[in-house]
């Protein structure tokens, strides 16, 4: 496994793994040609030091998985850093085989690495799976997380 920043040509690969599950489908927008604010954004990340949109490829140089990790800097904890980590995703026909596994190991490395002191994820309380999964991984629920959404 080969874990990389993502580049331009790569969106459309990361698009598609974001898209491809019941809560994706409903939020996203999949097509080829991608829609412009979906290059917009990934401008933005691969533009901010503080984020790391990651692909794993395969032995094949095949994207198989996506993560995203931001580097929050903040005043308490004696100015510590917070690593959150977003959007994994793994490619379907791949799901299963052990890779989110490797990516989180991964990313917990890359969080020490810059100095984090916590690695935080949300999920949607709907991915019973996907919580039990971090849960496994050693992630505790510690706080309730809220959102305010607004429309565009």
């Amino acid at each position: 496994m080969i874990f990389r920043e993502a580049l331009e040509p790569d969106i459309v690969k990361i698009v598609e793994m974001i898209a491809d599950d019941e809560l994706g489908k409903q939020r996203e927008n999949f097509q080829i040609p991608l829609p412009k604010e979906y290059i917009d954004a990934f401008k933005n990340i691969s533009s901010d030091e503080n984020q790391e949109l990651i692909v794993v490829e395969n032995d094949s140089a095949e994207i198989v998985g996506t993560l995203q990790l931001t580097f929050i800097q903040y005043l308490t904890y004696q100015g510590g850093i917070r690593a959150q980590i977003e959007a994994v995703r793994i490619r379907k026909d791949q799901r299963g085989l052990g890779l989110g596994k490797k990516m989180f190991q991964w990313a917990i490395e890359r969080a020490k690495e810059k100095r984090a002191h916590v690695l935080q994820l949300t999920t949607d309380k709907k991915r019973r799976k996907a919580i039990k999964f971090y849960e496994d991984l050693g992630f505790v629920s510690s706080h309730e997380g809220m959102k305010m959404h607004f429309s565009k």
